[in-house]
């Protein structure tokens, strides 16, 4: 399988007034193009910030980043949907379209049929006030994907989400990655989560964060949320994490 991302000694470090806190120390990781990998670790362990440097939102660490290609169009969805409360459900989509370059009749366009993918058909003309959380999250996750991204970055995006919202929103991802397969890169806390979306579960160890374990996720799509099997990857991906509390201790 071809990599179309690779993390090459990364290292980084946050300078504070009166200290510095390494955040990452030496980590080197291959995500395959077209597979869905979740990242797992404690809170500070550094996970947001090795997303931040795949998107180039962070420029400041030593090391590598290294894309397959020589541009690989990128989409991020964070934990909050940061909708722009002015626009529409279908203007907010239409908005990163046109600042690329499309028309405004081809950016609506567009937006409107991505709206329709993820079941907002009929809220296209609403203010992100009028929806609910996870119908905000959904049009925040069109956004993202209107580009057609090579790389899609997800930071925790159901975790301010209540447990059947979220449930719906990791199976309208998994349908669209079936459909429309791209290569996924997942932060989590949830493990449970990261089985059932992914094809590998990356275990990080705590601050300074490195790679504890990468974990195959051998199970045939789709999948179902409480299928036994996921529990007993979980379990092993939750001894990974056990793991490194005991080393720490």
């Amino acid at each position: 399988m071809s990599v179309l991302l690779s993390f090459r000694d990364i290292h980084k470090t946050f300078r504070a007034r009166q200290h510095t806190v390494q955040a990452l120390a030496g980590v080197s990781l291959d995500i395959p193009a077209r597979s869905f990998t979740a990242i797992v670790g404690a809170s500070g362990c550094g996970k947001s910030t090795l997303l931040n440097i795949a998107a180039g939102l962070d420029t400041q660490f030593s090391g590598q980043v290294v894309h397959s290609g020589d541009q690989t169009r990128t989409g991020f969805l964070f934990q909050t949907p940061r909708l722009l409360p002015w626009l529409t459900a279908e203007q907010n989509v239409a908005f990163v379209l046109e600042a690329q370059g499309s028309s405004r009749a081809e950016a609506l366009q567009a937006a409107r049929r991505y709206l329709h993918l993820v079941g907002l058909a009929g809220f296209e003309r609403r203010y992100p006030t009028q929806l609910s959380g996870g119908m905000q999250q959904r049009v925040a996750l069109v956004r993202a994907l209107v580009v057609e991204p090579d790389l899609m970055l997800m930071d925790e995006p159901f975790a301010a989400l209540d447990e059947l919202t979220a449930r719906r929103l990791r199976g309208e991802v998994l349908r669209l990655f079936h459909e429309m397969p791209r290569t996924v890169l997942f932060v989590t806390h949830n493990v449970t989560e990261a089985v059932y979306l992914a094809d590998q579960v990356v275990v990080m160890t705590p601050r300074p964060g490195r790679i504890r374990a990468q974990i195959s996720v051998d199970l045939p799509r789709p999948r179902e949320y409480d299928d036994p099997q996921i529990a007993v990857t979980a379990r092993d991906v939750i001894r990974h994490l056990h793991l490194e509390e005991t080393e720490t201790k």
